[in-house]
């Protein structure tokens, strides 16, 4: 077999073991990439547990800019004995194994197909260090220096991600560039070099910023004004307050005093988390609290509360792979159901779909705008895939003359001045009350909070009719909100056709890449980002137009193809289901499989589809 050759368009993953302080040095593999101007996206697959267990970091290196996961391994740094033989097993034909081979391996363990490399990692550290840690926290470093020349990395570059992380601890930068040399020079001695894979300088970064989903989305209720946010460990939402907290104890702390003007509380569980951010919703402050799956489902009657009593709440849902428990640290987009119609009763909830971080930086923003102009919950929807790894976008973008929208609030001079309030009485037909914050006036515009049902005026009743009212208020309300939520994007394909694809967040770079796949193939398809729930017109429209769609999705239950169909006048027949859910982000090989086994194209889509 003939190995793989290919300048800038490859993936490499590392098989590590948890706690060994390798998830550094990838990184700082990942972003010498970078720093040569190819765009590279590393995705971080790791373990529940603190240490011990396996650990994978793939990198796609795409100079073409594709940045979801592609499917396939074209270099294995195999660096952990445990999974050696799913390892190899992954490495595409013609692709190549790099591993230590300071012991000799039985035979039967490796392929005819692929180039091996071996290296002794081991022997090399143990001549040069003689700390049990500086021994493993070296090699790992050496490693890198050893694929600086397999795929011709300039060392310089590394050199300086290594000054800028030991930033004024010169004895670690030189130890740490000692070991990149020593892995380096053994290569360019003993191996041939570089390989058929080649990393080559290049502009196509451009001036985008590299940065993971959960911090962009702090970032984001920060310049969003979120003053309050309540929360309860979870893994993987967890560096979204994390993210907020750091953000916010620079830009919302005054200069003069000292004094912070925002407030983290950890609560003692997610119900008491919720209860605290409705509270702050209620008084006026923009809050929100940051959980996934398990901690929405502890929060439903509360969430049920913020919604009948209309009082604005943000709630991030960084998803993972459920039910109960499930597996904490693997990706999946299966909330969206939980959330839409989150708490007992008649509940319809606003969704947001980001993409990628730079659309976490604007929807969190957005969120509480929405919040406090709709008065309701919002869902801010993302993934592990999305929070936990760093990804470039293009560079946030803000305008200084924005406003926050705080919505339909009546003002202690327009009550002085006689104007009638009903706090929930629809006076300008959208289904939108209006509201006052608490001690607005001594004597008027005043009302009960309450969860159980009441007429526009705030006064308990037990009416039917007027309980029926106040529900298609609510109603009219969410119809309003088609208007304000983030439309669809649209990407027509180069020539007419009966074929659409939906597909939302974390599915979207793969999807994409996979449409320009089967377009060389000669199948071309319009493509429609969804990027809010409700729905607006154009999503129905869309499919009208076309004679199958592909709803693709990262769950079981294909349930964004349900909420499709439970809200539109649709033949469910028309909607196709491209699904992915064993906890791996989906691929553009994936998607472009399930595609072509649905229409019946070729029988090695069934095996593509399953890569």
């Amino acid at each position: 077999m003939k190995p793989i050759e290919a300048v800038n368009d490859f993936v490499v993953k590392f098989a590590n073991v948890n706690g060994s302080g390798s998830a550094s040095a990838n990184q700082m593999f990942a972003k010498s990439i970078l720093r040569m101007g190819v765009p590279a996206t590393p995705r971080n697959i790791f373990p529940s547990n603190i240490q011990g267990l396996p650990t994978w970091y793939e990198i796609r290196v795409s100079e073409a800019g594709y940045l979801g996961a592609r499917g396939g391994v074209d270099l294995m740094v195999q660096m952990n004995p445990q999974t050696w033989n799913q390892d190899v097993a992954s490495i595409v034909p013609g692709g190549y194994l790099f591993y230590d081979n300071t012991r000799a391996l039985p035979p039967g363990r490796l392929r005819e197909d692929i180039t091996v490399i071996g290296v002794p990692l081991t022997q090399i550290t143990n001549a040069t260090y003689t700390l049990a840690r500086e021994r493993q926290l070296f090699k790992n470093i050496i490693y890198v220096g050893v694929l600086c020349a397999l795929l011709d990395i300039e060392p310089a570059v590394v050199e300086q991600l290594l000054a800028e992380q030991f930033k004024g601890k010169d004895k670690l930068i030189a130890a740490n560039v000692q070991a990149l040399h020593l892995g380096r020079s053994y290569a360019l001695e003993h191996l041939q070099c570089p390989i058929g894979l080649h990393v080559r300088r290049s502009d196509k970064v451009g001036d985008r910023i590299f940065v993971e989903g959960n911090a962009s989305v702090g970032l984001g209720m920060v310049y969003g004004g979120a003053t309050v946010c309540a929360w309860y460990p979870i893994t993987p939402s967890t560096s979204v307050v994390e993210g907020y907290t750091k953000w916010a104890s620079r830009y919302r702390v005054n200069a003069e005093t000292g004094e912070k003007n925002f407030a983290t509380i950890q609560a003692e569980d997610e119900l008491s988390s919720i209860g605290m951010v409705i509270g702050a919703g209620w008084n006026g402050a923009r809050a929100f609290t940051a959980t996934s799956g398990p901690g929405i489902s502890l929060m439903q009657e509360f969430i049920g509360l913020s919604y009948f009593a209309e009082i604005p709440s943000v709630l991030v849902d960084v998803q993972r792979a459920g039910p109960s428990t499930g597996m904490p640290t693997k990706t999946q987009q299966c909330d969206v159901l939980l959330c839409a119609y989150a708490s007992h009763g008649d509940t319809k909830h606003v969704l947001l779909f980001p993409r990628d971080a730079n659309e976490c930086f604007e929807f969190g923003a957005a969120s509480l705008d929405l919040a406090d102009r709709l008065q309701t919950p919002i869902f801010l929807l993302t993934d592990l895939d999305i929070g936990m790894n760093e990804r470039l976008v293009a560079p946030f973008a803000w305008d200084d003359s924005r406003k926050l929208d705080r919505g339909k609030v009546v003002t202690a001079e327009e009550l002085e001045a006689g104007r009638d309030f009903g706090r929930y009485t629809d006076v300008d037909g959208d289904g939108i009350a209006y509201r006052t914050y608490p001690g607005t006036h001594p004597t008027r515009g005043s009302f009960f909070t309450r969860g159980t049902s009441r007429d526009r005026r705030a006064i308990y009743t037990e009416d039917g009719a007027l309980y029926q009212d106040n529900m298609e208020r609510l109603l009219r309300k969410f119809e309003t909100a088609k208007s304000y939520v983030p439309a669809p994007v649209p990407r027509n394909a180069a020539t007419s056709t009966k074929l659409g694809a939906i597909y939302y967040g974390s599915t979207s770079d793969a999807m994409e890449e996979a449409a320009d796949i089967l377009a060389a193939d000669g199948v071309e398809i319009d493509l429609l980002r969804v990027r809010a729930f409700p729905f607006n017109s154009t999503v129905d429209a869309f499919i009208e137009q076309h004679e199958q769609v592909f709803v693709v999705e990262q769950n079981r239950d294909a349930q964004l193809r349900t909420l499709l169909i439970n809200e539109g006048d649709l033949n469910p027949r028309q909607l196709v289901r491209i699904l992915h859910y064993d906890g791996t982000p989906i691929t553009a090989r994936q998607i472009a499989g399930q595609i072509r086994a649905s229409l019946g194209l070729d029988k090695a889509a069934q095996k593509e589809a399953a890569e």
